[in-house]
């Protein structure tokens, strides 16, 4: 950007453009630009809000029919005249009143409701041109900064996030301070449409999800299915390795349950209506950790029982906005990879620390390499949102501090991030396209034990109060799958591939050959299918590459009569002739690496 690689702020300071508050200035007047393109050509529309957000930023327009592929030109084309136009942004103080006669003139309903919200006696707006909007800011000196954009796609979205409002419409765009960031920035995005899991998920027969059964709720199809049994088994054994025992518990509990644990009264709003059984209030569970306590309770504890380790993969229900729901990654029902360990204090550190190890064997194995750790504690300004006092929230902070250090862990610190009941180390996974999930998650606990007052037998032969580590080392199995099905792009390791093989006969006669070959790999516990259609060669490989099957077998007249395979791989190609003991021993390597 030349003379512009800094924009000057209003103070007589400056930030340079590539920062990230830079960034946000940046797309934030991008937004500004697109609202008044919007105005420019339908009038009638009403400014809701235009927030910069990761990578770009959108803009919510009341009183607008649906906008149209057409109408984005349009827009696009308005933009790039009101940025040649070069106009100065300008900021100007106002009483809230003058700005509430500004609005009221100008129809601006949705500015006016903002206005209501702002405790201030004064306001800033920002004007461009003829175009003005109530703004914080800051903005750019001029509407000709802006460099390079893109507007994306249009979506729906309720006003203020309640379903009970108004449907808005909301444009969304993303905006870079040179064309080549720009130009690389929508690859990527090509690259992200490519390997979503929602439409690969189609095309690979892996799940579906059914308006008519209920929205959120993920329905997996045989492969998928089977991707997932292979996963939970893994997990399964690499628990129970390192002492865990694995529980089931039910799906609903009293409300009464709920009430002590303190989710009815913190997380009321992500859970389900009551259901009324024999005139007692029951309610889906949002998570298992009451019940894991109600076991613990079960009987009484000794100070040499513990850690107790418990694992469960277990089916949860929480409420989500239809209008946040997103294939696998938000859903109203799924699988928890969850576990809970009742610990004494004085073996907190080490727990949380085998943890860590257990994290981080499970990320590598799934084929995850680069990750990036968060410390989420509470908002100091709003500590009556969480449960508990200062000394055990300190102390729980504390623990989580010393293992990551002693785990060498470099980690951010995220203010507000905790959940109610506890802080918490968050790990977030990068995708082979750099990507940033959801992975796992270790909470210490001080106050369910209080709340439920729980115990164990001290050495002393007195009463103590055991830690409670809530952890995840997957996350929910559907996030979980949705994050590798994109990861791959669909072409799963061997030891995941729901189909290992698919062995194809190249004409008439060779069924009986193949047969025998499907037989001995399914009898080594390698998933095989046959393709003996009479279908020619090319089509049956082009289909088996289409369905990211890592290996084919083809067998024909020359295969049968020397006893031998021909074998290609879905990466490297025609790999040759080989024995089929071979062929095995190469298989049973690459799984036994999970590869």
């Amino acid at each position: 950007m030349g003379a512009r690689e800094v924009i000057p702020l209003i103070d007589g300071t400056s930030i340079p453009v590539e920062s990230p508050e830079g960034l946000e200035i940046y797309r934030h007047s991008t937004a500004h630009v697109m609202a008044q393109a919007v105005k420019r050509l339908f009038p009638g529309v009403k400014l809701a809000i235009g927030p910069a957000i990761e990578n770009g930023f959108y803009y919510d327009f009341g009183n607008a029919a649906p906008f149209t592929p057409q109408d984005l030109e349009a827009i696009d084309k308005e933009m790039h005249k009101i940025i040649e136009e070069d106009l100065p942004i300008k900021r100007e103080e106002v009483s809230k009143q003058e700005a509430r006669q500004l609005f009221e003139k100008l129809g601006e309903v949705y500015k006016l409701e903002l206005l209501e919200d702002i405790p201030d006696d004064t306001v800033s707006l920002y004007r461009q041109g003829e175009f003005v909007d109530l703004c914080r800011g800051p903005h750019l000196p001029s509407t000709g900064w802006i460099k390079a954009f893109k507007l994306l796609n249009v979506a729906g979205a309720y006003w203020r996030g309640d379903e009970k409002r108004e449907m808005l419409q909301r444009i969304y765009g993303t905006a870079f301070p040179t064309e080549p960031e720009l130009t690389h920035h929508l690859e990527l995005l090509e690259e992200a449409a490519r390997r979503d899991h929602r439409k690969l998920g189609r095309e690979l027969d892996l799940f579906s999800i059914h308006e008519e059964g209920g929205a959120g709720l993920v329905y997996w199809h045989p492969k998928g299915a089977t991707v997932r049994r292979i996963i939970e088994d893994f997990w399964k054994q690499e628990h129970i390795k390192r002492g865990y025992d694995i529980v089931y518990t039910p799906h609903i509990a009293r409300r009464d349950l709920w009430e002590i644990s303190g989710h009815w009264g913190w997380y009321r709003e992500n859970m389900y209506s009551p259901i009324v059984i024999d005139d007692v209030e029951y309610l889906l569970k949002p998570m298992n950790c009451p019940f894991h306590i109600l076991m613990y309770k079960s009987r009484t504890r000794s100070y040499r029982e513990l850690p107790i380790r418990w694992a469960e993969l277990g089916t949860v229900y929480r409420y989500e906005r239809s209008g946040v729901l997103h294939g696998l990654l938000r859903v109203r029902g799924f699988t928890q990879d969850d576990a809970h360990l009742f610990v004494r204090p004085d073996q907190l550190e080490d727990e949380i620390v085998g943890v860590i190890d257990l994290m981080q064997f499970m990320m590598k194995s799934f084929g995850y390499k680069d990750y990036y750790v968060e410390l989420s504690v509470r908002d100091p300004k709003n500590k009556e949102k969480y449960v508990g006092g200062d000394e055990v929230w300190d102390q729980a902070e504390q623990a989580l501090v010393r293992a990551l250090e002693r785990k060498g862990l470099a980690y951010e610190r995220m203010e507000g991030e905790a959940k109610f009941y506890g802080p918490a180390v968050d790990v977030k996974i990068k995708d082979a396209v750099g990507r940033g999930w959801q992975g796992p998650t270790i909470q210490v606990d001080f106050n369910l034990p209080e709340r439920f007052g729980m115990e164990y037998i001290g050495e002393d032969n007195a009463p103590h109060r055991p830690v409670m580590i809530h952890r995840t080392v997957l996350g929910a199995m559907e996030r979980f799958f949705a994050g590798l099905v994109e990861h791959y792009a669909g072409a799963f390791p061997l030891w995941l591939s729901p189909v290992q093989v698919v062995i194809m006969t190249i004409g008439a006669g060779q069924e009986a050959y193949a047969n025998r070959i499907k037989q001995d790999l399914a009898v080594h516990g390698i998933r095989v299918e046959l393709d003996d259609r009479d279908q020619k060669i090319g089509y049956k490989i082009r289909e088996a590459q289409l369905e990211k099957i890592p290996y084919m077998v083809i067998v024909g007249a020359k295969e049968v009569e020397g006893d031998f395979i021909s074998v290609r791989s879905r990466k490297d190609g025609d790999l040759g002739s080989m024995k089929l003991q071979a062929f095995r021993e190469m298989l049973l390597s690459e799984i036994e690496a999970r590869r």
